[in-house]
């Protein structure tokens, strides 16, 4: 430290980046960073300051932030490793300390965070129409299979019908904040289960429906098994490995997320961003797990569709209404079928769905910002036709006649996608007796049609 900077307080480190005496000021901090003295230095900026002045044998003089969960700290500091009569560590001045108040953080920030992490962790989601009508239902739980079939072959009843609420007094119907964050029980479970209910739609929370989240207060002794009480028997990376994957690969998602929220404790910035990074990889690697799941079941011999008649006009705005929010982000249009069109045709609901979800997710994702993506329905004699249109830079004639391969992503190596959405979703619209065609040119967007059956 140098005559003309004053030194408000003296610690210093062993060879293990231990810290081992320390004056006030940071003695304090340590400790409300969850360390001890003696013990690892606690205060993320600080520790990397010293590992790497000790690991290059020079010395660093740099300002550090921390933050305790009451305050944010600013501080000066000098490092100066040691040689081995010293300890092998480090000298540490501070030169300068400046507190202030931790600003609060949003308390919507907060709860998109913790909606985050419960996604990540939920065994059961599902997404709900303004009535609570589940729409889509997917669960990763073996006791929640029971429940799961309930609320499939049950669309036309609110969710809440099939599980009961000690906490709750009210009868049926409940309102949507009487249930988000009560405690239930399910058929088929004995484990208690905690609700999130994200209402969807603005200006009026629910208008475009809700989704559900169900998440268990404990996790269950055996590896869990997914149910799909619908679909065929799984076989090959569907059967042995999904099952196996998911519950880690989401509890790593859930942990990130608790670190990058800092809902755990104070937390630098950079590390914040590293913990983002995870939760990303994670939830690019959980959709990977998924459609290797998804491809196993389409592929497999006994492969078949419980078709229905259906409203491919309504299943459309469905979709419309379930990624709203994803073009809101992006500042693009969608312009579903204008409520009171109806199209009639014969497909398995949530396949159908499925398929749309699929093919406006993409248009999405490949169109620019200010543009829009309509969905447009036809009737031939003895089909309905819903066709997803975008405004994105089209394909080569090449690429289209490609890009129902299995793996094919057309040379996109950044997007996170695997390569098999396409693939399946046009196993799904020929085991429904249609068909998913495309039609395109460079420059003047993409057409994606579905093609299914129709009695009309």
């Amino acid at each position: 430290m140098t005559a003309e900077r004053t030194v408000l307080a003296r610690a210093r480190t062993d060879a293990a980046d231990c810290l081992v005496e320390a004056d006030e000021p940071l003695a304090g901090l340590q400790r409300r960073c969850g360390g001890e003295l003696p013990g690892t230095v606690a205060i993320p900026q600080l520790l990397e300051a010293v590992s790497k002045a000790r690991a290059m044998g020079l010395k660093l003089a740099r300002s550090i932030t921390a933050s305790d969960g009451e305050e944010t700290i600013r501080a000066w500091v000098e490092i100066a490793p040691q040689d081995s009569a010293g300890g092998g560590g480090c000298a540490i001045s501070v030169g300068s300390w400046q507190s202030a108040p931790r600003a609060a953080e949003p308390d919507a920030d907060v709860a998109a965070r913790r909606i985050m992490i419960d996604r990540a962790v939920a065994e059961l989601t599902a997404r709900l129409d303004p009535a609570q009508r589940p729409l889509v239902v997917e669960v990763s739980a073996p006791d929640l299979g029971e429940l799961a079939q309930k609320l499939r072959d049950g669309r036309d009843r609110p969710w809440s019908e099939w599980l009961t609420f000690p906490d709750v007094a009210r009868h049926q119907p409940l309102h949507w904040r009487l249930l988000d964050g009560a405690r239930c029980r399910a058929p088929g479970s004995d484990r208690i289960w905690t609700v999130t209910l994200v209402p969807l739609g603005h200006p009026e929370p629910g208008s475009a429906g809700f989704e559900l989240l169900l998440v268990a207060d404990t996790p269950l002794a055996d590896a869990p098994e997914p149910v799909e009480a619908d679909d065929p028997g799984l076989s090959g990376f569907g059967r042995e490995l999904t099952p196996v994957l998911r519950p880690p690969i989401a509890r790593i998602i859930a942990n990130a997320e608790t670190i990058r929220s800092r809902l755990a404790g104070p937390l630098a910035e950079e590390y914040s961003n590293y913990a983002a990074d995870i939760a990303a990889a994670g939830q690019h690697l959980l959709s990977l797990v998924e459609d290797l799941a998804d491809l196993d079941i389409v592929d497999s011999d006994g492969f078949v569709t419980a078709p229905d008649p259906i409203d491919l006009a309504d299943v459309a705005r469905r979709a419309v209404g379930i990624l709203g929010m994803r073009a809101q982000a992006k500042i693009i249009t969608l312009t579903a079928p204008p409520v009171g069109e109806s199209l009639p045709a014969t497909g398995e609901f949530r396949r159908v769905l499925q398929i749309l979800l699929n093919l406006v997710g993409n248009a999405i994702a490949y169109s620019p910002a200010g543009s829009r993506v309509t969905l447009a329905l036809e009737k031939q004699a003895g089909s309905a036709l819903v066709t997803v249109a975008d405004q994105g830079p089209g394909l080569e004639h090449n690429q289209a006649a490609r890009i129902f391969e299995k793996f094919e992503r057309l040379g996109r190596s950044g997007d996170g996608g695997s390569g098999l959405g396409l693939y399946i979703s046009r196993k799904l619209a020929r085991a429904m007796g249609g068909d998913l065609t495309v039609s395109s040119a460079p420059g003047e967007g993409a057409r994606f049609t579905l093609t299914l059956p129709s009695d009309d």
